[in-house]
């Protein structure tokens, strides 16, 4: 309600100083209840741990409080309508139902993707009618979600959940394979929440905004990026990055804006320290990059291609380097993360037998219909597929992967980005 408020009073007035008013009240407003539902204890706790190393023994209060699911999205969401309307690149909403819906769309609620106003607003404001055929395309991603989340996800949640939780115990070349599990997981769990919000948008008639685009074959850790969670990196780049001044300046402070945005980035993932060290990991993978490139280009990606290996070598080192990464993410402290780590580097030991078959098998599925898929929206998008445009496959497709589903689904777990 209030951000709808200063969206109205912002583009009413023409005034500079009252419009900052407005848009400082909306953005304090919104950025202090994330802050106290999501951040205050760990702030509390961690100011405390401060006091006591230099001899100041404090009980400071903690809330407890039930985190609000989706708070971190829609907040976004909130503030961006505001500064967009400041910065007068859209138009205040006066139809309060429309903005509502904005704000509380339910497939893109809980877990994104973060819309921009601009994209979503104007297609709650026009008439729609079903169309059968981005009905069927809706269908088509809800089945492929749910096939990332239910068959690939799960099943690779239990083998890196087993890994992780005895990682002590655990050979190197098991520990690769619980950071490549994971690494799977939550890109089968994230993206395939985004697919079937995507698919359930579209069967209402609204489009939403992409938000994976195979990260997995990134080239660079700036391509990765290109690719993984585009509507966080997006708003970043828009609202923190280029307002720091982006890289516009020396490469010093391009470094100091992208290690900024990147713990942001972290942080806004939860309040943990393993988080923000995610963050500042690929921040510093990110470095080279920036001191090997001009300073003529004003966006977050800095390009850091991989030239004497061949694309396949790339993908396979920044993927290793992104399977590196998800440790510290997936990891309950910085210490667990960097015993992990040690281990998955100590010689080439293997304990126990092969665990994880049917989660390889899924691994496999993913890989074979996202290069099937190269040149198209998703791996049901038959339409220039040649053999697999005939009716009769299309439907042998659809049931074999639904069967799969059905037959072949891990336990059951709670989709990762629940939580932020």
């Amino acid at each position: 309600m209030l951000s709808w408020v200063c969206g109205l009073m912002i583009g009413r007035s023409d005034i500079r100083k009252r419009r900052m008013m407005w848009l400082s009240l909306n953005i304090i407003v919104n950025a202090g209840i994330l802050i106290i539902y999501k951040y205050f204890n760990f702030f509390a706790d961690n100011f405390a741990v401060m006091l006591g190393k230099i001899g100041f023994e404090v009980d400071m209060v903690t809330l407890n409080l039930v985190l609000p699911v989706g708070i971190s999205f829609y907040t976004f969401q909130a503030i961006s309508y505001t500064l967009d309307v400041y910065r007068r690149t859209i138009r205040p909403e006066y139809d309060i139902a429309a903005f509502f819906a904005f704000i509380s769309f339910f497939p893109q609620l809980v877990a994104g993707p973060i819309e921009r106003a601009g994209n979503l607003l104007p297609q709650f404001n026009r008439n729609r009618k079903f169309v059968y055929e981005t009905g069927v395309d809706g269908l088509k991603l809800i089945l492929w979600g749910l096939f990332k989340k239910v068959f690939l996800a799960d099943n690779c949640a239990r083998i890196a959940d087993l890994i992780f939780g005895n990682y002590a115990a655990e050979g190197s070349l098991n520990l690769w394979w619980g950071a490549v599990a994971f690494s799977f997981q939550i890109y089968g769990d994230f993206s395939g929440y985004s697919d079937m919000a995507k698919g359930s948008a579209k069967l209402l008639g609204i489009d939403l905004t992409q938000n994976f685009n195979k990260p997995y074959a990134a080239t660079s850790i700036s391509d990765f990026w290109r690719k993984w969670h585009i509507s966080l990196q997006s708003w970043l780049r828009d609202y923190v990055y280029i307002p720091l001044g982006g890289s516009r300046k020396s490469k010093a402070k391009t470094i100091t804006n992208t290690v900024t945005v990147f713990m942001f980035s972290g942080l806004w993932h939860g309040a943990a320290w393993p988080y923000i060290a995610w963050g500042g990991y690929h921040a510093a993978l990110l470095i080279p990059g920036i001191l090997m490139k001009g300073k003529n280009t004003d966006t977050i990606h800095i390009s850091a291609k991989v030239r004497p290996f061949s694309t396949s070598v790339a993908m396979a080192f920044t993927f290793l380097l992104v399977c590196v990464g998800w440790v510290i993410f997936r990891s309950q402290t910085i210490d667990d993360a960097c015993l992990y780590i040690k281990g998955m580097f100590d010689g080439f030991s293997y304990t126990g037998n092969f665990k994880g078959r049917v989660s390889l098998l899924a691994i496999m599925i993913l890989i074979v219909g996202e290069c099937i898929s190269k040149k198209n929206h998703h791996p049901f998008d038959f339409r220039f597929s040649g053999v697999l445009n005939c009716r009769a496959v299309r439907w042998f497709v659809y049931i074999t992967f639904s069967l799969i589903i059905i037959l072949f689904s891990g336990d059951a777990a709670e989709f990762i980005y629940f939580q932020f």
